[in-house]
């Protein structure tokens, strides 16, 4: 047999053991799956004998785990354990599932995740948003306790009532309680970072003016003195800081008020940029000013000369004028006053007088209770008594105790001081503004007054003639000399210009006198402009070290640029061209016509017209900004011891000076930043005594602090803050029986 054959036979052998070998695997796994499939029946039997266990199906399961073998549960969130009974009740785990901090906070946090936070922020836009983490933050919330503990003048123990932590843990259950030293602590951070601030923002500034005054405390038993700062920022709006409300020890002098006010100028870095300081007419207040004037001109030169460095406030001056002719009535103002407090003592007596009201049929029903000191609230007092003037006659016949009633011809007197006393009332009001500016609004109230007075003293009455002759001889002690602020504010209103000055000088002073002031105030104004040209000269000047610099490096760039010139040419340019010479701003804004009425809104702003116009009169626009920034009377100054009466009293007269002065000074400021702005417009210096409404017409009362109050001719809002906003008088508790 040769080879070829012999191979047949091996690979049919070969094949056939490879066969056999996969019929041997196919048969295990056969067996294989026979014993799964046995095993599987075995299974089911087994579990078709058994229980099937009940499903968790309530919520608390989401926050617990069973362990110990489903003996115990433990919260997911603070690891609590609680035992499970047999029949497993989740009432105690619902229970602290409703407690648990943790739970709340993680359900805080997840909440903060799915969604965007946005508050305010701390800018003086209080409409931009910013994004806020969600997470709490207990050093913001102290920082934010401060900070309403500095805007609203609460007391720092306001933090440690109970009902007030009650509050907070309610809606933050990681609120922690802040003892009073620590927000007091607080409270003289913020001041001192806000000082730093606000410090910053002063050194854009160029000119800056004060008002200033003092104040005695009545709990403290010492003296304060407050500095007010105002100027024109960036934005043309007019602002206003307080920056000082220092304590004055006694003796305090002429030389001590400088002394303060310098050492407030320095410690803000202003002492270059004061332009005026407004106070009232002390003859201390006069000293310091001449002491100030004399070591601020030795290291630099006032503005005219120091002519404008002093300003007296007009609001004292017509104060001084309008006592003179209060005390030829004295008498008559005892009677009304004791009349009013006669009514008000008592509910008997408020009833009865109310059944005159309505017999007479009048429509008034308020009473006003005037300030002593204050000559306005007076006025007031005297025009609203004058229309229950035949009331008080009939309440006379009823209540035979009632022995201060004023006779007919004392009625009359109070007529006639009133109608002479009006454009005084105006002038104040008007001047009294702290968030306008107010000076170039002044020199048509003088001449109103000036006006009144001189036809009141020419009067055919005796009376009237001898109080407005008395009241003039002091106006014309304080206006006999020309007041150069509120001449030049008037030239610098595009609505008055230079013909309101022509107009009221022959009306305030003589003819000989009137043409020597006009004069002098073109010359002032004339000058002053003139500085301002000279400082921005020299703002645009370049340094000298800088200009050499600067040569020595282009001297190469000079050399070749040199080709390109033509010097003959410009040479024979400048011989034959006549080149008109350019107008100053300030003669181009003479010049030109005034506003007329037809030409503005019915709300006008002088600062706003300025601001619209710096681009064609850039240097006298911001002289105009300086002048208007100034203000005409301290009574910015004087509003500030209102809050110093609420910060200081009975209750906290421990206070420190310093932590005063962080108080007062920052919740200023922090009102500023976050845009809450005190109603002062509406601040009375009276208190309003409301009559029953229970006889009168059935409308609708409101009740507060003790004080019926009728809704004729006031809404709701406006009556609350009326009656929040009654300051310098102490609020009657008067017992209404409505």
């Amino acid at each position: 047999m040769s080879v070829e054959d012999s191979s047949v036979p091996l690979t049919v052998n070969s094949a056939i053991a490879e066969s056999n070998e996969v019929n041997l695997e196919i048969n295990k796994e056969i067996i294989t799956a026979g014993q799964k499939t046995q095993e599987n029946a075995k299974e089911k039997e087994e579990e078709g004998f058994k229980t099937n266990k009940r499903k968790k199906i309530s919520e608390v399961w989401n926050d617990f785990d069973t362990v110990d073998g489903s003996k115990k549960a433990k919260c997911k969130h603070c690891q609590s354990l609680f035992t499970l009974g047999k029949s497993g009740p989740t009432s105690s785990l619902l229970r602290h599932r409703l407690h648990c901090v943790k739970r709340k906070i993680y359900l805080r946090e997840a909440e903060q995740q799915t969604k965007l936070n946005f508050l305010p922020t701390d800018s003086a836009s209080p409409s931009i948003l910013t994004l806020h983490s969600g997470k709490f933050d207990m050093e913001q919330m102290r920082e934010a306790a401060a900070h309403w503990i500095m805007m609203h003048e609460h007391p720092f123990t306001i933090l440690d009532e109970e009902g007030f932590n009650l509050m907070m843990r309610r809606g933050m259950p990681e609120w922690q309680k802040i003892s009073r030293t620590t927000c007091r602590a607080d409270c003289m951070k913020i001041y001192e970072v806000e000082k730093k601030r606000l410090k910053k923002s002063l050194e854009c500034i160029d000119k800056i003016s004060l008002t200033t005054d003092c104040w005695k405390s009545k709990t403290q038993k010492i003296e304060y003195m407050v500095v007010t700062g105002h100027w024109i920022d960036s934005c043309w709006n007019l602002q206003k800081r307080v920056l000082s409300f220092i304590n004055i020890p006694p003796p305090r002098g002429g030389l001590q008020i400088s002394d303060a006010i310098f050492k407030c100028m320095k410690e803000w870095g202003i002492e270059n940029k004061v332009f005026t300081i407004t106070v009232d007419n002390a003859s201390s207040n006069d000293l310091a000013i001449r002491y100030m004037k004399d070591t601020i001109q030795r290291s630099r030169t006032l503005a005219c000369e120091g002519n404008l460095f002093h300003i007296r406030c007009c609001a004292h001056i017509l104060n001084l004028c309008v006592q003179d002719g209060l005390r030829e009535i004295e008498d008559i103002i005892s009677n009304i006053r004791e009349s009013v407090e006669y009514v008000n003592r008592s509910e008997a007596r408020r009833m009865q007088f109310t059944e005159c009201v309505q017999q007479l049929q009048l429509k008034d029903k308020r009473l006003i209770r005037d300030c002593k000191t204050r000559w306005n609230s007076t006025f007031e007092m005297l025009s609203c008594a004058l229309k229950f003037k035949e009331v008080f006659q009939m309440f006379k016949e009823r209540d035979h105790f009632y022995g201060c009633c004023p006779q007919e011809e004392e009625w009359n007197k109070a007529q006639k001081i009133c109608s002479l006393l009006e454009a005084f009332w105006t002038a104040t009001h008007i001047i009294s503004g702290s968030e306008y500016p107010t000076s170039n609004l002044f020199l048509q109230e003088v001449q109103k007054i000036k006006s009144s007075l001189d036809t009141y003293a020419q009067h055919e009455d005796l009376f009237l003639k001898q109080l407005a002759s008395k009241m003039k001889e002091k106006f014309d002690k304080y206006w006999g000399d020309c007041n150069l602020l509120m001449a030049i504010a008037a030239v610098l209103d595009p609505t008055k210009k230079m013909l309101a000055v022509e107009f009221c000088f022959p009306k305030l002073y003589s003819e000989m006198d009137a043409s020597k002031h006009i004069s002098k105030v073109k010359e002032i104004i004339n000058s002053l402009y003139e500085k301002y040209v000279a400082e921005e000269t020299n703002k645009g000047a370049p340094h000298p070290s800088e200009s050499e610099s600067f040569g020595s490096s282009s001297v190469k760039r000079n050399q070749q640029s040199s080709v390109y010139s033509w010097d003959d040419f410009d040479d024979y340019c400048a011989k034959v061209e006549t080149s008109e010479t350019k107008r100053s701003e300030l003669v181009d804004y003479l010049e030109k016509g005034r506003l007329k009425k037809n030409e503005i809104p019915k709300i006008f702003s002088c600062l706003e017209w300025w601001k619209m116009n710096r681009m064609q009169y850039p240097i006298l626009s911001k002289m105009a900004a300086d002048i208007l920034a100034i203000p005409v009377s301290s009574v910015a100054s004087e509003a500030t011891f209102s809050a110093g009466t609420r910060v200081i009293d009975s209750y906290r007269s421990s206070l420190s000076p310093d932590t005063v002065q962080a108080l007062l000074c920052g919740g200023d400021w922090l009102r500023k930043i976050h845009g809450l702005k005190k109603k002062t417009k509406k601040e009375k210096t009276y208190q309003e005594i409301f009559l029953p409404n229970k006889l009168l017409s059935p409308n609708p009362c409101i009740e507060d602090e003790g004080i019926i109050v009728d809704y004729y001719g006031l809404n709701a809002p406006d009556i609350t803050e009326n009656l929040l906003e009654c300051s310098a008088v102490q609020v009657l508790e008067c017992s209404a029986g409505a």
